[in-house]
Order: structure tokens, then sequence, then C-alpha cells
């Protein structure tokens, strides 16, 4: 049972400091743990374990840290609730959960929850989004978790798949911009961070999707990214209007795009299996497209060169710009949980709570260690202050319990 009250960048204007994690891929959208960071690549349940917390109830968002403060998003499924909990950073403490809805749980996929969505944060104020009765609703919390104003942005009634909710919501300069894609209705809203009012929104194609939109500066200027629905999308973050859309791609996605100076990368999915690279100038332009299908995770970008899982656990290495394979390896899946950065080494969980530690090598792949944590894991990890934080959960069934671990070196 949840209960109330326990006692991106520089340039898009957020009130976070160096050292946070405060929304889904990082302080710069792209899942690379800030330059020096260092943390274990080895731990166990007993191992470099600086402290371990239960978490209530089930959900697969990530951690948002902001300050001394860890967020998680959560839902008690038997009850039929669904909240935000806030941990103390240097010790794991429970500070305070607060419920945000009560019943209307829609029908969901057996892989996906009732709070899959990453919360984030402008140091300000704490943002979440969940769907309940119909719809998704976005909630701000203050850092102490009293919610500050909440607002019912658009009806989420799947058709064809009830796989349930999932976008991560993000923030650009002063909105929160939530998506919701399905085959009943489909939309991007921009939302005022001081006071949920409206400031834009966009209508969308009525198809199945789960990808979180991203703000990326690419091809010259700041994009809204959103893959799915059967192409890439961008959009001017500042007022919703469609700046081009590219068919390319599969359906369904989940993961988020990545990008670098001039071209933007996707995945997914259903019905068809498609990794796709694509000029972000409008043009149109594809330069590139294989069989691959990186469905549940987001890729990672690095010194020009594509990482990445699809959902059997065979791990990929391709030249972003050429689309070449370089090197291929098949691993233990299932994989959802999307690869994390940290200086020249990549960390990347499976499905099952193995996390496998490799080198960003694209000459081979060059493992450094694997370790088990828990029996299940679907949430990406995230890295900030020597630590890596992961979400798993041990048992099953009634006696399944999530707990967030902080490893690092004591």
């Amino acid at each position: 049972m949840l209960r109330t009250c326990f006692l991106f960048f520089a340039v898009l204007c957020l009130n976070v400091s160096a050292g946070d994690w405060a929304q889904w891929r990082g302080p710069n959208n792209n899942n690379i743990a800030e330059s020096g960071a260092s943390v274990p690549t080895s731990w166990s349940d007993t191992q470099n374990v600086v402290w371990r917390v239960n978490v209530p109830g089930r959900g697969h968002s990530s951690p948002c840290i902001i300050g001394n403060l860890i967020v998680l998003t959560s839902a008690d499924e038997n009850g039929q609730q669904q909240g935000v909990f806030g941990f103390d950073r240097a010790t794991g403490k429970r500070m305070w959960g607060t419920v945000i809805s009560k019943g209307g749980f829609p029908k969901t996929h057996n892989k996906n929850t009732h709070a899959s969505a990453t919360a984030c944060s402008d140091g300000e104020r704490i943002y979440a989004t969940f769907c309940h009765h119909n719809k998704v609703e976005a909630v701000a919390l203050s850092l102490k978790g009293d919610v500050v104003w909440r607002r019912d942005v658009g009806r989420f009634v799947p058709r064809q798949y009830e796989y349930g909710y999932a976008a991560s919501p993000t923030l650009y300069k002063g909105t929160l911009i939530v998506s919701g894609d399905c085959d009943t209705a489909a939309w991007l809203v921009a939302l005022d961070t001081a006071s949920g009012n409206v400031r834009w929104q966009q209508q969308r194609p009525q198809k199945l999707n789960w990808s979180s939109p991203i703000v990326a500066s690419v091809a010259g200027r700041e994009q809204l990214l959103i893959s799915g629905s059967e192409m890439i999308a961008s959009y001017n973050p500042a007022t919703g209007r469609p700046l081009w859309s590219q068919p390319c791609l599969t359906m369904a996605t989940c993961g988020t795009v990545v990008w670098d100076d001039e071209v933007v990368y996707a995945s997914g999915g259903y019905p068809r299996k498609e990794t796709v690279a694509v000029k972000a100038d409008g043009s149109g332009e594809i330069l590139w497209r294989n069989g691959v299908k990186c469905y549940e995770q987001s890729m990672l970008l690095h010194d020009g060169h594509l990482y990445a899982f699809d959902d059997n656990g065979i791990a990929y290495c391709w030249h972003a710009r050429s689309g070449r394979e370089m090197w291929k390896t098949r691993l233990r899946g299932p994989v959802s949980a999307s690869p994390i950065l940290v200086g020249d080494t990549i960390y990347a969980s499976n499905e099952l709570g193995t996390t496998y530690v490799f080198k960003a090598n694209p000459q081979r792949f060059e493992s450094v260690s694997q370790n088990q944590l828990g029996v299940s894991s679907f949430a990406s990890p995230v890295v900030t202050d020597d630590r890596i934080y992961l979400r798993v959960a041990f048992g099953s069934g009634a006696a399944r319990q999530e707990s967030l671990f902080a490893i690092g070196r004591k």
C-alpha cells in the first residue's frame, strides 16, 4: 500500500547542479554520465553496496536525482494506487511518499507497469506522469512531496493492443513536454512548469507507440524528436510546430532516439524490425537502415559509433554514419533497460538482473565483468557522484520486492 507524507542542459534553463540526473536520459539527454564519473565495475548484493532501500509497489521508471533527493515513481497494482517517493541521496532513507491517483488502472502488457515513466525535475519541482481512468495526468510536486498542481493532459485509450503507457516527460525552458500515442488519440502537449497551464499542443498520427520525446541540438537548431508511428518526427520545442517528419520506421517503438551533429538514429519495433539513420535537416535523406530490432531499449552513441542491444540480448556496434557492422556478440537476454556510458565503459542490464560491463571499443567486444543483483531488472540504471543506481527486484508473485541500490566504492 502506498502512503502519503512519510516523514539538460544549461541551455535548456534547468536549475540543476552538476552531478544531478534530473530526467530520463540524464543531464545531456543521451544516457552518458558526466565526464570524470568513476563507478565500480563489479558488485553484488554485499560487495560495493553503499546502501539499499526497499521500494513500495512496482515500477520500471529510473531514478530522478536532484540535489540530496532521489525520486522514483511506483504503483501498487493490488490496491490500484500510483505514487511518487523521495529518498535521501546519501543514505537511501525514505523521506516521503505521495499518492497521486487511486483506481482506474488500464490493462497493460506483462512487461509494462503502471509507473514506467521516469520523473523529472528542474530543481524547483518534481514532475511525473501517470495513466489512469483512460487519461494521462501530469503532476508537479515540491521537493518535499507536496502536490503543487495537476493536469489532465490527454486521453489514452488504446484499442488494438492494450499495453499501457510508458513515455517519460521531458523539460524545456519552463515547459514540461508530454506525449501520448495510441490508435484512438495521439498528441504532444507542453505545460507551463509553474502553473500546469497548456503552452501548446500538437496532434500526432493515431498509431500505437511508446517512445519518449527528447530535445536535441542537431542540424543547427533545437529540435523535439520522437520516433515511431512509422516515422521520425521533429517539432519546434518552443511552439510545437512540426519541423519535419520522415517516413522511415515501423509503427511501434519504445526506445528514445539518439543523434550526432547532423543525423538522428532510431530503432524498433513492431510490426517491422528496423534501425535507421536519417538526416535531421528535413531533406528526407536516409543514410542507412538494417533489420535489427532494438525495441524496448534506447541506443548509445559514442565517438562516431552506435552501441545497441536487441530484445534477445545480442549486442551490436555499428559505424554511425555508414551503418557498417563493427561487431556483434550474444549475451543473455531478454533486455528492456537502456545501456549507459561511463567514461569509455558501457553498463547494460538484462531483465534477469545481470549487468554486463564492457568497453566502448568499436574494434571488438571487450568484456570487463558481469554482475548479478536481484532476479529481475527492467529500469535503466543511472550514474552520478561516482555511484550507479540500480532498481531491481527479488522474489516473485506475492513475495516480489523491489529495491533501489546505490553501488559505489566505500
